[in-house]
């Protein structure tokens, strides 16, 4: 441990009071003014810290975005922290889980996914800043709104600042007993409309082409495309189509979800789904989409880094593994462009669900380990 931090202070009942309050401000993606509210309060948490706060309007039905900058280095490439405060959980739902805690467990919406992990790192940074110390990197910490639907309007802004970045480290939630991700699958999405020709299903049954027929076909070939071995995985998760049982259908309709582990994979498999055919004259397949997210690969550079991190967290008292994971994060748009670390955040378990929670004794060790990469990346 850095002779900086011995003089810092990270007390778990501090941080986990910390954490209550960001859980106790509802920030459902879909609600740009509890997102705000959120963004209002992590901003006024930044006084006294010397940082430069920079505040992107929302748009599109989003919230705001937000940018604490360091007092020191922003002409020089530093360090990204990359956050989203937006959670799946609609407002009211803290009636349904309210904040509490259970021995090592403190239980809220968004506790785990993510709001424990990016307060962790705000409060690095600011024992970093209380100290009176400075980092050799320059430290910049984006917190995003919209993560949790794709990022349709921060993807813009989280790469222009992982151009800027040497390292980027990110506090999605920890993994399977507090693992990092120093991998991610690719993700792509596609939908698939599908016309035919209606007829009477008694009386003119042969003069029907039915898209539902058509679409069971494709959602066999498309499944057909997951390979375990490969990494490759396909999923129809939504499907309509039709109108009446006595009507051959004219429509039908799909939503896909691919998960692909390089990006030779992706160009190869997007390929494929868009190039689907038609199995019937008659009968036309539209398909649109493509990859959302591109792979996060655990490359020379993303190693080098994770082996950094674990000797400081065995320096800290605890072991540090890594896993690649079929999720994707915001860590996807910067691993082609900066080093990444995933999965920096607190350790827990039920993310996006009724039970979603932190364990208590992950606080501190892990916010520690982010104030050592603060100190030590150069």
């Amino acid at each position: 441990m850095s002779d900086a931090a011995r003089e810092t202070r990270f007390e778990t009942t501090e941080m986990l009071d910390g954490i209550r309050r960001w859980v106790e401000i509802e920030s459902p993606t879909t609600s740009p003014d509890g997102v705000n509210r959120m963004m209002d309060a992590v901003e006024k948490a930044y006084d006294g810290t010397g940082a430069r706060m920079e505040r992107i309007p929302g748009r599109d039905g989003f919230g705001d975005h937000l940018i604490a900058r360091s007092p020191w280095g922003q002409s020089e490439r530093g360090i990204l922290v990359l956050s989203h405060l937006d959670t799946v959980h609609p407002i009211g739902f803290i009636n349904r889980l309210p904040f509490k805690v259970d021995g090592d467990i403190a239980y809220g919406p968004g506790i785990y996914d993510m709001k424990g992990g990016a307060y962790i790192a705000f409060h690095a940074f600011r024992e970093l800043t209380r100290t009176g110390r400075r980092a050799p990197l320059p430290i910049t910490h984006l917190y995003v709104s919209d993560e949790e639907v794709g990022s349709p309007t921060s993807r813009e802004i989280i790469e222009e600042e992982a151009r800027k970045a040497k390292f980027v480290l990110v506090t999605e939630p920890a993994r399977e007993g507090g693992k990092i991700v120093t991998a991610r699958k690719g993700i792509a999405r596609f939908t698939m409309t599908i016309t035919g020709r209606p007829a009477h299903s008694g009386a003119r049954h042969e003069d029907g082409r039915s898209a539902v027929k058509e679409l069971a076909r494709q959602i066999l070939t498309l499944e057909g495309f997951t390979d375990y071995q490969r990494g490759v995985t396909v999923n129809v998760g939504v499907v309509s189509g039709g109108s009446r049982a006595n009507v051959v259908p004219e429509e039908a309709y799909a939503e896909i979800d691919m998960r692909v582990p390089t990006q030779a994979a992706a160009e190869e498999m997007v390929a494929k789904v868009l190039g689907l055919k038609a199995h019937e004259e008659g009968v036309n397949v539209f398909v649109t989409g493509g990859l959302n997210r591109p792979s996060y690969e655990k490359d020379e550079r993303v190693a080098s880094l994770f082996e950094h991190a674990k000797a400081l967290a065995a320096q800290i008292g605890f072991e540090l593994k890594d896993l690649k994971t079929g999720g994707g994060s915001d860590g996807n748009f910067t691993a082609p462009i900066a080093p990444t670390l995933d999965g920096l955040g607190v350790d827990g378990k039920g993310g996006h669900t009724d039970y979603e929670q932190l364990y208590v004794s992950s606080i501190a060790p892990r916010s520690r380990l982010l104030y050592e990469l603060f100190v030590t990346l150069e």
